[in-house]
């Protein structure tokens, strides 16, 4: 397999990575080296699986997408949940499919617990995830433990009755592993293999922005948000059923928070708002949505920041505020060449 003209040839088993923080250009990139290699894209979040859920999500539009394959995008209802087992099942089949056709998958995203499922594998059992537990105790403190451990019952009733309905961190341990990887902690469940072992040669590039730079991007981009209409899709989301999983997306939760204190609507299956009320006139209101959502999304890019940071076998790639897509695509080429 050949790149395109003016491009070196890659090995046929390359796996070409774009990750970094949220609002970093990583879509935007993968697009533009995918016209370049002949590429497909799997995408690496968490949040671009649910079908509805487009503004908030920033998901690529048709246009955006520049008539590049994607994968991953609109996979599952807003109702259904998802776990890092189920995502690197489906990656691991996308990327066969792609390379089966002659391209180069290119994974971008920015859940690094898909990422290190793909380039790492699945432990026996996944390590602690901070804010699924945090979840968790929020739903244990809001409902009482014995609504958490009739899930568990649900879920894995050995692994129930083994743990008992009173060790508050054993039921939320247990839960977490299988929100976590699908797998029951009841079950042995053996590490799944690295990409590399599989027969892959992955290849993985982060972006460096500026921060000050990156998060005007995050502030923009909210905006722009509702712009396009965030309020209206989160009402037409507001009577379904939502997942634990879907209810996460930074944006939807403040707008649905927002939404259900300043009126009667609730969300079925949904905690009180656990924010106060909103006051003041509508215009008042409205800002400081959007400024809890700006908050919010870069705490969300600073912790996906430190988390990249201290992945292994990454190579960054610096983007100045104001360099044109078309110089950090020309970089990451280059990069690339001087690795085979």
């Amino acid at each position: 397999m050949t790149c395109k003209k003016g491009t070196s040839a890659i090995n046929a088993k390359t796996v070409l990575f774009i990750v970094g923080p949220t609002a970093a250009g990583k879509s935007a990139l993968a697009v533009a080296l995918a016209k370049k290699l002949g590429g497909e894209i799997l995408s690496a979040d968490s949040m671009l699986i649910y079908k509805e859920m487009d503004i908030g999500t920033a998901k690529p539009t048709k246009k955006e997408r520049g008539g590049i394959p994607h994968h991953g995008l609109d996979l599952i209802p807003p109702t259904k949940s998802f776990s890092v087992f189920a995502y690197r099942q489906f990656a691991l089949k996308a990327i066969k499919d792609i390379v089966k056709r002659g391209k180069v998958p290119i994974v971008a995203g920015g859940t690094g617990f898909y990422i290190r499922a793909l380039l790492e594998g699945l432990s026996p059992l996944p390590g602690a995830n901070a804010r699924i537990r945090r979840e968790l105790e929020r739903e244990a403190k809001a409902k009482g433990l014995p609504a958490l451990y009739k899930r568990l019952l649900k879920l894995d009733p050995p692994r129930a009755r083994a743990i008992g309905s009173h060790n508050q961190r054993r039921i939320i341990r247990a839960l977490e592993i299988y929100l976590m990887s699908g797998k029951k902690a009841s079950e042995p469940v053996q590490k799944t293999p690295s990409l590399l072992e599989i027969g892959y040669r992955p290849v993985v590039i982060g972006i460096h922005r500026e921060r000050d730079a990156l998060y005007r991007k995050i502030n923009e981009r909210v905006d722009a948000m509702f712009r396009k209409g965030l309020v209206r899709e989160v009402k037409k989301l507001v009577r379904k059923k939502l997942s634990k999983t879907a209810l996460q997306g930074v944006g939807y939760k403040e707008v649905l928070a927002w939404i259900t204190s300043s009126s009667t609507l609730s969300t079925p299956g949904v905690a009180p708002c656990p924010h106060p009320v909103w006051t003041g006139s509508p215009e008042q209101r409205l800002r400081e949505v959007k400024g809890r959502i700006k908050q919010t999304t870069r705490h969300f890019a600073k912790r996906q920041w430190t988390w990249f940071k201290r992945e292994r076998g990454i190579r960054w790639v610096w983007w100045p505020e104001n360099a044109p897509l078309t110089d950090v695509r020309d970089s990451v080429l280059r990069m690339m060449k001087n690795d085979l």
